[in-house]
């Protein structure tokens, strides 16, 4: 019997509800073989990496553009991958005003005009997007960590993110007894009463006041979807056992002062857990602090070496600081390098993204941002050199890599066009 093909958007459809199937071999294109169609079921994942102070440029760009570049200081560290990734120079939001505050947009690519102090009207960020795609295959849509971090929902509203890598842990690989679980139904359940009660009462302020209200509840309202998006997902795992991984659960000293690479190392090895046991496919993180880290020949703190002045020595104590932190990072590429899932590594499934909203941390300035893509099956160039006084919109590498996710996407954020160089 014939097989009508299916598109990979088909949706079931009842009672106003809207599920997304999975993906079934109707999906998949005819012809292909046995390994093509396994490699189709396979899932991508993508990783986002935020800094706050950015890194010393002049120590990461190589001078030279393509895959046979000379190494800089920086790109040396991650050697060991060489193939595996590509800088970018000469790209940032365009628009946007120099200073701390634009990491908000850096995840979002929000229009410039969006982003001003005290006057933040921002958009979806992209882990939010690729999880609004293929969030509901796993237990968690995503994970947001380092705190607060760079996740903004459809509506620009900032979702909330886990400071403590103890509590994540528990909530990826700790089984509760019965008598939690119930207990942990029970509130799901209370808090889906709480979410209808709220949302009740929200639409019928909205008959009642101007048109700017309605607007702020709308936003309330599309908060309020979400959340009970989370709790139905949330209610549907619970009783799934979570994986089992041989490792003890962290502790929370890390996130005591001067913790800074420790820390770090720390969230990488749960976010390589999370990926490894399928948990999630999305993840956003945000590293840094303003502290002074337990780094030899560091005398001052992150924050101060970043605002360097061009004092040489503030800028040696910087590189080593950042030298440290990208020794982490490569770390955690070697485990996803190590695992392996089908044919492939879990490098090659994953997309992992580096960045910060600073191109320089000393002079506040929002542009020639440092930008690392690593693994995720893309055709890596070494380094991607666009104009650094004409910068190219990071927004199109954005659509690019919600391509390699499998998402059907033309733009994204301030996006003109797409990144085709990977």
């Amino acid at each position: 019997m014939p097989i009508n093909r299916l598109d990979r958007r088909t949706f079931l459809r009842a009672a106003g509800v809207c599920v997304g199937l999975p993906l079934l071999d109707a999906m998949i294109p005819i012809g292909l073989g046995q390994e093509q169609r396994a490699q189709a079921a396979r899932p991508r994942r993508m990783v986002l990496i935020g800094r706050p102070f950015g890194l010393h440029t002049p120590f990461l760009f190589p001078e030279r553009p393509g895959p046979d570049y000379a190494h800089s200081r920086y790109t040396r560290v991650l050697d060991a991958h060489r193939r595996q990734f590509t800088v970018f120079s000469g790209m940032s939001h365009r628009g946007y005003p120099d200073g701390h505050h634009t990491d908000v947009g850096l995840m979002t690519g929000a229009a410039g005009e969006g982003i001003r102090l005290n006057d933040i009207r921002n958009t979806i960020s992209l882990d939010q997007e690729a999880a609004a795609h293929v969030g509901t295959q796993t237990r968690f849509s995503s994970l947001v960590l380092g705190g607060t971090g760079y996740a903004w929902n459809r509506r620009g509203v900032r979702v909330p993110g886990h400071n403590f890598s103890g509590g994540v842990f528990r909530q990826l690989f700790i089984q509760g007894t019965p008598e939690e679980v119930a207990r942990e139904i029970r509130q799901l359940r209370d808090g889906r009463s709480i979410l209808d009660n709220l949302r009740a009462q929200a639409r019928t302020l909205s008959n009642q006041v101007g048109a700017a209200d309605r607007h702020r509840l709308d936003v309330l309202l599309t908060s309020i979807r979400e959340a009970e998006q989370r709790l139905q997902q949330d209610e549907a795992w619970i009783h799934r056992p979570k994986p089992r991984v041989n490792v003890p659960m962290p502790g929370n000293e890390v996130h005591q002062p001067g913790q800074l690479i420790a820390r770090s190392r720390q969230w990488f090895d749960i976010i390589h857990l999370a990926l490894q046991t399928d948990s999630t496919r999305v993840v956003s993180l945000s590293l840094g602090s303003q502290e002074q880290p337990v780094i030899e020949g560091v005398t001052i703190g992150h924050h101060d070496a970043s605002h360097h002045g061009q004092d040489p020595d503030k800028i040696e104590q910087l590189a080593l600081i950042e030298q440290a932190e990208l020794r982490v990072f490569g770390a955690f590429l070697t485990r996803l390098k190590d695992a392996t899932e089908g044919d492939e590594t879990l490098l090659d499934r994953t997309m992992v993204f580096h960045a910060s909203n600073l191109g320089n941390g000393s002079g506040h300035s929002s542009s020639n941002l440092p930008i690392i893509l690593v693994g995720g099956g893309f055709r890596h160039q070494g380094h991607v050199a666009f104009d650094r006084a004409n910068n190219r919109p990071l927004s199109n590498l954005y659509v690019r890599m919600l391509q390699q996710m499998g998402i059907e996407a033309a733009s994204f954020g301030s996006s003109t066009g797409v990144v085709t160089e990977v």
